[in-house]
């Protein structure tokens, strides 16, 4: 039932905008935050339109932060992927289905056993457009009441992104037999699969 409405919210959102009329020849960019970047960067970049995902820091203080830095949730960056897209191929709001639909967004700097600031849900958005079908895409998975509790999801304007070490990249495609990849991120890139089979690559 949750997916159903995710869907009907989708194409409301949909509609209200016309999506990516004035770049559709033109790759954009969208950054998201939804936990572990591994995870992440594993379902977006299977998406039709998506030329890449790449895993990164962005959010936070410190410049050219490292990994280890970051996993003590004191740099104030967040583990994202920056998307690059083709707009005619794939919309914004495409991809905010997919982001809303592949993490939970009501926990606070967490994502399953991933705690910490440098996990929480966050969307930084790259101009108004995106603010505005973000933050129109929130109140109504709000108003619906989609999910158990309120969606605690950011969103906020995008500063500095800042690429993650050589080894980040790939690391699902790299290292599926790692424990943390075949117990997390396969169940996950599963049901993603199922959902969403109409608009893998």
């Amino acid at each position: 039932m949750k997916n159903i409405k995710l869907i009907i919210i989708y194409f409301l959102v949909l509609i209200t905008f016309e999506i990516g009329a004035q770049n559709k020849n033109k790759m954009e960019i969208a950054t998201f935050g939804s936990g572990c970047f591994w995870c992440t960067e594993a379902i977006f970049e299977q998406l039709k339109g998506v030329e890449s995902a790449v895993s990164g820091y962005s959010g936070g203080e410190v410049e050219n932060p490292t990994y280890e830095q970051v996993c003590t949730g004191r740099t104030g960056h967040a583990e994202v992927i920056q998307v690059t897209f083709n707009p005619n191929i794939i919309s914004y709001t495409e991809l905010l289905e997919v982001y809303w639909q592949t993490h939970d967004p009501t926990t606070l700097n967490r994502q399953g056993a991933d705690v910490g600031t440098q996990y929480r849900s966050v969307i930084f958005y790259h101009n108004d457009k995106q603010k505005e079908l973000a933050l129109l895409y929130k109140q109504k998975l709000d108003k619906e009441e989609i999910y158990d509790n309120p969606i605690v999801t950011e969103i906020t304007e995008f500063d500095t992104f800042y690429k993650a070490e050589n080894y980040h990249q790939e690391y699902y495609n790299n290292n599926k037999a790692q424990p943390y990849c075949s117990f997390v991120i396969t169940p996950k890139m599963e049901k993603f699969k199922k959902i969403f089979k109409d608009k893998i690559k």
